[in-house]
């Protein structure tokens, strides 16, 4: 490295390149069930800006990754590396060729614990989508990242940066635990009303009745914002990427949305068709043609309620039932759509169900944002621990 670098770092800092104090490891076992290893690891398993491993696979099942890994070591992922999936094992396995294997060469130059957060810095990320090759499945190599230049730190700013950011990844992970017993607690509120001795009816006899959406183009411009099958998102309308359409006047009252309607995803792939959301924004807006407005007879059912029920498991297996397939698609007309069978519990019980259900989501939403302030922060810290100016 250059004087000319180093007379502009903090002292004790120097510049350093990533093959020089970080080492890929090349431990491999032809034979991963024999050897006593039992998980294994591949890209569909790091997701992007977790540190932890949440799933794995089984050895047993059939394997044929080789590249070995230890507790202790840092996975990256080195095809598609815009992905940023960089997770840190804690227990060993094998893993798929497409994922590096990483350790720190000396804890006395590098402390093992400051490299996973060296691989998550935008610009560890930048020099390895960088230098990657391939137009489908774009990869970069070692000798690439070998090169990745950064500023290190003396082993005691080392440990004061690893400690931040440690205690900083256990607030994230401690949100994203609680976001996950919020969810689960939705699910198991909704699943405990659905089980009870409730009266079955045909979603026909609890509502006022269906209606399909404007068959026209929408655009970029147009006096009326116009709602489309990507605008559902979590039980309700939301405004993503919206068209907007010219109507008559009469046209615009026939279609006009009010809060409390109910917007049904009658064409989709299998995987997403039946989505459905109420509707509470506010202005003017109407809905495509991919779309079903249902209104549903208020003294029977609330439109949460329905909502809530036609997206749980539930509620899509009913919806399943009367879907018809084609190529790439799948769709539920009107009709059929009115005959799926739904719990009906006394409107005071649907009340007191999406009152539970809306505490339990404003906790959820609450440890969502947390966790986007402490990986804000995280990001903050990042600069740092590849910088070292003064």
């Amino acid at each position: 490295m250059s004087d000319k670098n180093d007379m502009s770092l903090k002292p004790g800092w120097r510049r350093v390149k990533f093959g020089d104090v970080v080492r890929l490891s090349k431990s491999r076992s032809k034979d991963p069930l024999a050897d006593g290893y039992e998980c294994y690891v591949g890209l569909e398993h790091l997701e992007p800006g977790e540190l932890r491993i949440r799933s794995r696979g089984n050895v047993a099942d059939g394997v044929t990754f080789t590249s070995v890994f230890q507790p202790g070591q840092v996975l990256f992922g080195k095809r598609r590396a815009y992905q940023r999936k960089v997770a840190v094992a804690d227990f060993a396995g094998v893993c798929s060729g497409d994922i590096y294997v990483l350790e720190s060469k000396c804890t006395q130059t590098l402390l093992p614990e400051l490299l996973p957060f060296i691989c998550q810095t935008d610009a560890f990320f930048e020099h390895a989508v960088g230098t990657s090759a391939g137009s489908l499945s774009p990869r970069t190599n070692w000798t690439s990242l070998a090169d990745f230049e950064f500023s290190l730190a003396p082993l005691e700013e080392q440990a004061r940066l690893v400690g931040v950011l440690q205690a900083i990844e256990q607030t994230a992970e401690s949100h994203q635990e609680v976001r996950g017993l919020a969810n689960q607690l939705v699910r198991a509120l909704l699943s405990d009303a659905l089980s009870r001795e409730w009266p079955v009816v045909e979603l026909g006899s609890v509502v006022q009745g269906t209606q399909y959406g404007l068959s026209i183009n929408a655009g970029s411009e147009g006096q009326y914002p116009m709602l489309r099958m990507m605008n559902i998102e979590d039980g309700l309308c939301v405004e993503n990427d919206i068209k907007y359409a010219d109507l008559s006047e009469k046209d615009f009252e026939a279609y006009r949305l009010v809060h409390g309607d109910v917007l049904f995803n009658r064409t989709n792939s299998y995987e997403l068709v039946g989505r459905t959301g109420v509707y509470e924004l506010d202005g003017c807006h109407v809905f495509a043609s991919y779309l079903i407005r249902l209104k549903t007879k208020p003294e029977k059912l609330e439109p949460k309620f329905l909502t809530l029920y036609l997206n749980s498991d539930f509620g899509r297996r009913q919806v399943l039932a009367y879907a018809t397939k084609a190529v790439s698609q799948a769709n539920v007309n009107a009709s059929n759509l009115l005959r799926v069978r739904i719990p009906l519990p006394p409107l005071e019980v649907q009340q007191q169900l999406l009152g539970e259900i809306a505490r339990a989501k404003s906790a959820e939403k609450a440890a969502m944002l947390r966790r986007a302030s402490a990986e804000e922060i995280k990001k903050q810290f990042f600069a740092e621990v590849v910088g070292g100016a003064e």
